[in-house]
C-alpha cells in the first residue's frame, strides 16, 4: 500500500514460534509466546464468528495468572468477554479484572469507537475547534457509522494504550487484541488506510477550497460541481461537510501519520499475529488468505488457532467403521439396537471430525511453516473464568 513504511522485523530473541525454525512447523508453543517479554502485543484476527474473542480473552488471563501486566482490548458488540471476566460493565477505559490467580494483573476494555474519535479531536485540536467537529452532524455520522471507523480506531486505541503502557514503568507489558467482527479479516489491514486517505484525499482537500481562496481562482467547472453536489446531497449536507472539513482541517496530517505509526507497530517483532479459524472451509479460506496477506505485508505471524475443533469418544474408530458394525446391529435385541444407535452417533461426529482433518491437512499443505495450536469444542459457552482457563489450557496443549 502507498505511503506505508516496509521494514523487515529483526527479533532480538528465540522465533521458538515465529514458524522460522525449519522447514515446517506443527504445535504452536502457546506458554512460550506469552511468557516471552519480547512479546509487548498480540493481535487474534480472522473471519467473523470463529471465537476471536473467547481466545483473547483465555490469552490475557494465561499470560496475566503466568505473572504478565495485560490489557486485553475487545471490540466485540456481543460483550460475552465482560460477563466471562465477572464485570458488570466495560467500556472505553481498562478495568481491572478480579479474580486472576497468579503474580501478574489484567485489565480489559471494549472499544467504544466514537468515544475513541472523540478523544483523537479533543486530543490533538485546540478547544474551540474540538467543540465544532464534535458538534458537526457529519462528523457525529462519520464517526459513529462510517465503513471502517471501527477498525481504523482500534488501531488508534491500540496506538494509545502502547503509549501508555511505554510511560509507566508499571504499566502494561503485554496488550492482547481482538480485531473487529468484519466481514472481510482483511478489513482490519486495510481500514486505517482507506480512512486516513478519505480524510486528507483531494476530494476533501476540493471541499475545504473554497474556503481557503476566492472563488474565482476555481472558475466556473467548481461552481458546476458544487451546485450538481447540492442537488445531490442537500444545501445542508454539503454546508456540514465543507464546516467539518474547515474545522478538520488542521487534523488531517495528524490522520496519516498516526495510520503510519500504528502500521509500523503491527510491523515491530515485538507485535504476534495469531490467526484464528473455525474448522470450516470458508473460514481455512479466509485464514490462508490471511497468512499470505501478512507474509506480504512483513508482519510477524505466531501460527494458527484452529477453535472448536470436533471430538469423538474413541478416536481409533472410523466413521465407515462405525457405520458399517451400526448397520450390523441395526434390528437386534434392545441392547443391539441400542449400541447401533450410539455407533450411528459417533458415525456422524467421526465423518465431520474427519473432514475438518482434511481441511487442516489442506491449509498445512499450504503453509507447512505456520505452527497452530487446535482447541477442541467444548460442550458449554465460556461464561467465567474457569471457562477461560479451560480454553487457555486447550490452547496451549494442556488440556
Amino acid at each position: 500500500m502507498p505511503g506505508r513504511p516496509r521494514t523487515t522485523p529483526t527479533r532480538t530473541t528465540t522465533p521458538h514460534y515465529r514458524g522460522a525454525t525449519g522447514p515446517s512447523a506443527d504445535a504452536l508453543d502457546v506458554d512460550a509466546l506469552l511468557a516471552d517479554p519480547g512479546t509487548q502485543i498480540v493481535v487474534c484476527c480472522g473471519s467473523g464468528g470463529v471465537g476471536k474473542t473467547t481466545t483473547s480473552a483465555a490469552l490475557a488471563l494465561r499470560a496475566a495468572e503466568q505473572g504478565r501486566r495485560v490489557c486485553v482490548l475487545t471490540i466485540d458488540p456481543a460483550r460475552r468477554l465482560a460477563q466471562s471476566m465477572g464485570l458488570t460493565e466495560l467500556d472505553n477505559v481498562p478495568r481491572p479484572v478480579a479474580g486472576v490467580e497468579g503474580p501478574g494483573r489484567l485489565d480489559a476494555m471494549m472499544l467504544d469507537m466514537k468515544r475513541t474519535f472523540d478523544e483523537v479531536v479533543e486530543a490533538h485540536a485546540s478547544a474551540d475547534k474540538a467543540r465544532q467537529i464534535l458538534a458537526n452532524p457529519f462528523y457525529q455520522a462519520l464517526s459513529s457509522s462510517f465503513a471502517g471507523t471501527q477498525e481504523y480506531m482500534a488501531m488508534e486505541k491500540l496506538g494509545q494504550l502502547h503509549g501508555e503502557a511505554a510511560e509507566h514503568e508499571d504499566g502494561w507489558d503485554l496488550i492482547v487484541v481482538d480485531t473487529p467482527p468484519s466481514r472481510s479479516a482483511l478489513d482490519f489491514l486495510d481500514a486505517p488506510e482507506r480512512l486516513s486517505s478519505l480524510l486528507d484525499g483531494r476530494f476533501i482537500r476540493l471541499m475545504l477550497a473554497p474556503a481557503k481562496g476566492p472563488a474565482r481562482l476555481f472558475g466556473a467547472g467548481f461552481g458546476v460541481i458544487t451546485s450538481m453536489m447540492n442537488k445531490l446531497l442537500g444545501a445542508q449536507v454539503l454546508t456540514d461537510v465543507q464546516t467539518f472539513v474547515a474545522a478538520f482541517d488542521t487534523l488531517f496530517g495528524g490522520f496519516r501519520q498516526r495510520s503510519e505509526q500504528t502500521y509500523a507497530l503491527l510491523q515491530d517483532p515485538r507485535t504476534a499475529f495469531l490467526v484464528v479459524a473455525a474448522p470450516e472451509a470458508s473460514a481455512m479460506r479466509e485464514a490462508s488468505y490471511f497468512v499470505e496477506r501478512l507474509a506480504a505485508e512483513r508482519m510477524p505471524l505466531a501460527g494458527l488457532v484452529v477453535n472448536r475443533v470436533s471430538r469423538t469418544a474413541v478416536d481409533d474408530l472410523g466413521a465407515d467403521e462405525a457405520a458399517a458394525a451400526s448397520r450390523r446391529l441395526a434390528g437386534g435385541d434392545a441392547t443391539s439396537t441400542l449400541a447401533a444407535e450410539l455407533l450411528c452417533v459417533h458415525a456422524e461426529r467421526a465423518q465431520v471430525r474427519e473432514r475438518e482433518e482434511r481441511l487442516v491437512r489442506r491449509f498445512r499443505a499450504s503453509h507447512p511453516t505456520v505452527p497452530s495450536a487446535r482447541v477442541a469444542a467444548l460442550a458449554t459457552d465460556v461464561h467465567d473464568l474457569d471457562g477461560l482457563r479451560i480454553v487457555g489450557d486447550l490452547l496451549a496443549g494442556r488440556a
